[in-house]
């Protein structure tokens, strides 16, 4: 391995380690409030490494949703990295596909920004590995030190912290709408739909998330084809 182009990975994703530190620490702390053990928590990061797929996870677990349903939902959710990691592949110098396996796992939106823009006609396997191996050890290590932080706040904290995961949600969801007519189309329907379900009782809780996600997309992609179309 190259370790000067490894050198190089690691300071270009030392702005997503530290950008990550409040991130997995709120994960962690959230994590700890609903119930999950410091290994349970810790090998969620390791495993999934996707923040908004394992904030996603903490909601559904905490609602009793069967597993497969969990597992379903993050799958719809993470999705896109198809497309990004076969778009990235484009810029990669070739290698071994093993390593090309190692590093995809570390693909989240921040790596990938911060590989897609280099400069370089080609990105080396050492760089990546640079880039996503500093931001992996921020956000496994912060997850940890979130759960051990509310394993020390008192009961009343912790059962507080559980209003924190949808208020977080809440704070994701509010700047991507603004603006953006499309985005606030696809989250009033996917809400709507969603309500439907919840209020009808047709639907469990995971599967008419995931219902409402795909109907809501499918919906807007159709109207937008459409629009275009008719243009």
């Amino acid at each position: 391995m190259n370790g000067r182009e490894f050198s190089d990975g690691v300071k270009a994703g030392t702005s997503i380690a530290v950008g990550y530190f409040p991130i997995a620490l709120t994960f962690g702390l959230l994590a700890k409030t609903t119930g999950l053990s410091l290994l349970e928590a810790t090998a969620m990061s390791i495993f999934v490494f996707a923040g908004a797929s394992q904030y996603i996870a903490l909601s559904l677990i905490t609602g009793g949703v069967a597993p497969v349903i969990i597992v379903l939902n993050t799958f719809v959710v993470n999705i896109r990295h198809f497309l990004m990691t076969a778009s990235l592949n484009e810029k990669m110098e070739p290698d071994d596909k093993w390593k090309k396996a190692l590093y995809a796992f570390g693909i989240t939106d921040e790596t990938f920004s911060v590989l897609a823009t280099q400069k370089n006609h080609k990105i080396t396997t050492p760089f990546a590995i640079g880039v996503i191996l500093v931001a992996y050890a921020s956000w496994v290590v912060f997850t940890s030190v979130g759960h051990l932080i509310g394993a020390n706040l008192p009961q009343f904290l912790q059962a507080a912290m559980s209003i924190a995961l949808y208020a977080m949600f809440i704070g994701l969801l509010v700047p991507s709408m603004r603006g953006n007519r499309k985005v606030m189309s696809l989250a009033l329907i996917a809400g709507a739909i969603n309500s439907l379900f919840y209020f009808t009782e047709w639907l469990s809780t995971g599967w008419a998330i995931m219902v409402s996600t795909l109907a809501s997309a499918i919906f807007i992609e159709w109207i937008s084809r459409k629009g275009v179309k008719a243009s």
